[in-house]
């Protein structure tokens, strides 16, 4: 949005950002988190779904590992559960010290065609992700000269990425059986770039 300051010069305003945060929810307490990171502009860069399974190339399998040092990296998080999509990440991580975590004014986990739907959160969650993308991004570079990995342009992951607290093991257990059968689902997956195709 373009306005003039006092000289007559043109400046622009930022939009302004929808907050993705439930209001008076302690981003940074304990209990479990299911996290989906994507790849900017949804590049399949990671490797190929055959015969509805997930086959990593060496870019997903470096992915992975960098997912893996999340719990030495951070003595506060432990791993949960993984899976690498061609264009995309799911985990759950467990910031150490309680078990899944209440959530307030919280309705039933939306799944559909393949997506859960969440929300961005904060610290220290959002320190960790951050790490593990910069990790993964100097990772990735290198791949790419030295190895000849297929490039991105720009950057190799979404500035953003979506986030929900895990309220109670009943949907612990639904998202990891969502995250462990999401290869199966990928001609359904709203980050497929081929999703438009399925009616």
């Amino acid at each position: 949005m373009r306005s003039h300051d006092e000289n007559g010069k043109a400046k622009y305003a930022l939009p302004k950002r929808k907050n993705l945060r439930l209001p008076e929810y302690d981003y940074a307490q304990e209990g479990m988190y299911f996290v989906t990171v994507c790849t900017h502009d949804k590049a399949c860069l990671f490797g190929d779904i055959v015969n509805d399974e997930m086959v990593p190339n060496d870019g997903g399998k470096m992915v992975e590992r960098w997912y893996n040092k999340l719990e030495k990296k951070f003595s506060n998080i432990q791993c949960d559960i993984f899976v690498c999509m061609p264009n995309h990440i799911h985990f759950i991580v467990n910031i150490v010290g309680a078990g899944p975590c209440v959530r307030p004014d919280a309705t039933e986990p939306q799944i559909s065609d393949g997506n859960i739907s969440g929300a961005h959160a904060g610290a220290p969650l959002q320190t960790a992700v951050q790490w593990f993308k910069t990790m993964t991004t100097n990772a990735y570079i290198h791949g790419v000269k030295q190895h000849e990995w297929q490039p991105f342009h720009g950057k190799l992951w979404q500035r953003n990425y979506f986030e929900r607290v895990i309220r109670n093991e009943r949907e612990l257990h639904q998202i990891r059986e969502y995250i462990v059968n999401n290869p199966h689902k990928w001609a359904l997956d709203r980050e497929n770039p081929d999703y438009a195709l399925h009616p």
